[in-house]
Formats: structure tokens, sequence, C-alpha cells
């Protein structure tokens, strides 16, 4: 026979088994559960945390305007040329024997001085000719003269009347004259080439090119070299038309004398230092230029390598180019601001003692690279706004701080309420964690402080009432 007792045994324990396993979990599930949507539940309701926005401030740079009275200055540039330079060219042809030690490029030379100098021999075997032939001619004018006179005796001692001029020989006495004329003629020819063998300067001057040397054939009109004059250097200045308006210089400008011409400070960097001198501006161009469309005015230097040589003694040397500042009209009354101030199509950022800023349309008299000059549009002691800054920025409240002295803040604007309130709030905030940090290290507030707490978390809650409104 079976043994169903043993049989059954197994399935009841394993039955059981299971059932003590279900049990432990079903309740750690039915925890873990409730736990998780605790969780969830919690953060779903759980009020989001208000996030503080920023009080947006633009710092800029600004400066006050102010009123003066100005004169106003043109600036313009332009090339040191020397007022007479020439070639220097012999009028007689020959073979040099003889160049003056000054006769360099860059030598410096007196009036009068031998440059250059041809070998004369020819010459003077010309003039010895020429005077032979003065002689000749003379002696035939003598000896028609004696022949007239001697038939005028003639005629005297027969009786026969008045002699007739050809019997007097007097065609022949004219001729004579007119021969030895000639003949002086040829001679003071041949002397005057005679001179020309020596090439002299016509002016005190400097050379600027040598083409020729001593042993060097040269016929009359080759060129020798290139020498200019030292004693007066001019600088051509081209003027627009805005630039004529700055300046009391009429178009057909001819200055009389140099003491009423007008001054100009010609500057130049030379050896690595700014050199200034002075010039007077003594005439005007008798026409524009068709090219630049610009009136050049003329400006003078007298005496560039003397006495109007800069202040440490450098020269205005030809060649140079310099800046030349004119000074111009005088205006009375006139706002200048800095030139940052003044924006493209001109305009002017006003900023207020609150920190708003204004756009301004202003009418510009000058502006130059440190100022401009303005007729209209801003006030004296108004602040004009120098930072680079956008057009769409000009509704950003700013924080403007002095030109002078970044430190020093000029205007500091007050914080906008909704700020205010914030602050207010979370210092309250503050105060409640301070609280209950408080009674979480297990110190009992009493009586007193509890009802302060009270009024506190009352009041904070209103406040953020009225925060949610706003």
């Amino acid at each position: 026979m079976l043994n169903t007792s043993n049989d059954y045994s197994i399935p009841e324990q394993n039955g059981g088994v299971l059932r003590k396993i279900l049990v432990i979990l079903i309740p750690i599930l039915i925890i873990t559960v409730f736990v998780v949507a605790t969780s969830v539940f919690i953060s779903l309701t759980k009020k989001p945390k208000e996030k503080k926005r920023n009080f947006n401030t633009l710092a800029v740079i600004a400066d006050y305007a102010k009123i003066e009275d100005v004169q106003l200055a043109v600036r313009t540039q332009g090339e040191a040329r020397p007022q007479i330079e020439i070639d220097l060219v012999p009028q007689v042809g020959g073979k040099i024997v003889y160049v003056s030690p000054n006769f360099i490029e860059g030598g410096i030379f007196r009036k009068g001085e031998t440059l250059i100098r041809v070998e004369d021999a020819d010459f003077r075997v010309a003039v010895i000719r020429a005077e032979a032939g003065v002689a000749q001619a003379q002696q035939v004018l003598v000896r028609e003269k004696a022949e007239g006179d001697i038939a005028r005796q003639d005629y005297a001692e027969l009786g026969r009347g008045e002699p007739t001029p050809l019997a007097l020989r007097e065609p022949q006495q004219a001729q004579a004259q007119a021969a030895l004329r000639a003949a002086e003629a040829d001679l003071q020819s041949t002397k005057l080439n005679l001179s020309r063998t020596e090439v002299k300067a016509p002016f005190s001057g400097r050379v600027r090119m040598k083409s020729s040397d001593i042993g060097q054939f040269v016929t009359p009109g080759s060129r020798l070299g290139r020498i200019f004059s030292k004693d007066v250097v001019e600088v051509r200045l081209a003027l627009s038309d805005d630039q004529l308006a700055k300046l009391d210089l009429p178009l057909a400008f001819f200055a009389t004398d140099r003491a009423a011409a007008p001054k100009v400070d010609l500057s130049a960097r030379v050896a690595g230092k700014t050199r200034h001198w002075e010039g007077r501006i003594m005439r005007t161009d008798a026409a524009y230029d068709t090219q630049t469309r610009a009136l050049f005015a003329i400006a003078e230097v007298f005496d560039p390598y003397g006495k109007g040589a800069s202040e440490d003694g450098v020269p205005l040397a030809p060649g140079l180019f310099v800046d030349a500042d004119i000074a111009g009209k005088s205006f009375e009354n006139v706002i200048v601001i800095p030139r940052d101030g003044l924006r493209p199509q001109d305009e002017v950022y006003i900023v207020d003692d609150q920190g708003k800023a204004e756009i301004r349309k202003v009418s510009v008299l000058d502006a130059g690279p440190e100022r401009a000059l303005l007729t209209s549009g801003v006030g004296a002691g108004e602040l004009v706004v120098l930072s680079p800054m956008e057009r769409s920025r000009v509704e950003i409240t700013l924080k403007v701080l002095d030109v002078n002295d970044p430190e020093n803040v000029l205007v500091d604007p007050p914080k906008p309420d909704w700020m205010k309130k914030a602050e207010a709030k979370a210092e309250g905030e503050a105060k409640d964690d301070g609280k209950k940090k408080k009674r979480r290290w297990g110190k009992k507030p009493d009586a007193d402080s509890k009802a302060s707490d009270d009024d506190a978390d009352g009041k904070s809650e209103a406040d953020d009432e009225k925060s949610e409104e706003n």
C-alpha cells in the first residue's frame, strides 16, 4: 500500500512558505507605493520658489555740457616747397674746368658765387679779334672824316660854292660809323660770352641735384643741376568749402604786406619730435582746382633756414609734409561738449538725475577730434553720454560715471518699487528661517516671542499676497 501521508506533505509545506513570503512583501509594497505617491503629491502641490528679477542698469561715462566763447580753427595739410627753384644751365658751350666745392647735393651757396666755370680760351681769342675789328673800324672812320675835311677846304679855296654831301664823303663817314658800332657790338658780345663761362648763382640757396662735373663738355642750355632759393618756402594748403566758411579769407585774397597776412601754424614731426613754424597766408589761387574742387591758399615762411626756423633751430626743408592750423572766426556763448558725445545724424544722448536717457537733435557749428561746438539742442550743465551705446538701449536706466574720474558716480538711479518689495520679502523670510532653526535646536519660545512670530508670519503672508497681486 502506498503511504498517502508522505505524498501530501510536500505541497502543504511549499504553500506555507509562499504564503509567508506574500505576507511580508505585500505590506512593504503598499508602504513603498504610499511613500512614492505622497512624495509625488507633495512635489505637485509645493509652491514654486519665486525667482528674483535683476535690476538692469547700464553704466556709462558722461560729462557736463559747457558754454564758452570759442574761435574756430581749420586744420589742413600741405607740402613745403621753395618759392624759387630752377635748373642751372650754361649760356655758352665748352669743357667744364672748375666746379665749386659748394656745388654738391645739399650744398649751400651765396648769391653771385661761381659754381661752374667753362674753359674760356676760345672766348678770349674772340675778344682779341673783336678788339682788332674795333680798332680797324675806328681807323676807317678817322680816315673818312679827314678826307671830308680836306674836300671842304678845297671847295673853300677854289670858291666853287657849297660842296655836295658826296664830295664831303658824308655817306662814307656814316658807313664807317656804322662799321665801328658793329665792331664795338661784336667786342661787347665776345666779352659777354667770356663772362658767361663762369656760371654764377643768381640767389642764395641750396643744391637739390647735381648732374654734371669737371671735365664734362656741355652745350648751351644743357642741365648742370637743380638749385632753389632758401629765402622763402611756400606751402599750398587745400581748403574745402566748409573750411572756407570758418575763415575770414576772401576767395581772391592777396596780402599787401606780411604784417597784414593771416597767421598759420605749421607743424611736422621731425627726428621724433613735433616742430612748429610760423607762416603767413599771402594769397589764394586764382581758380579752384578742377580735380579736388578745393581752393588752395599759399602760406609763406620767410627765411626758413634762419629766423623762420623752429624754436630749436630746425629749418622748414622743402619736401616736408606739414599740418597747418589756421585761426578762423570767433563766436560767443557756444555749447561745448566732448567729441564722443556727438552721435551720427547730429544726435546727442542726454541723461537726467534719475538715470533716464533722452535723444536730442542738435545744430552743429563745428566738430573736431576733441570737442564739438553746438548752437542749439543742449543746455549748459546737462549730462551728455560719451560711452558707445546703441540707440535701442536708451530706454534702459543708466548709471552715470564721471569722465574725469570713473570711480565718481554722478547719477545712481533709485531702486524700483518691485525691487524694494522683493528685498523686504527676502528679509522677512530670512528672519523666519532663523527662528525655525532656533526651534529645531530645542529652544521653546515664550509667549511674547510666539506672538511676535505669529505677527511676523501674518505680515509675511500679507506681503506674499501683495507681491502675488503685483
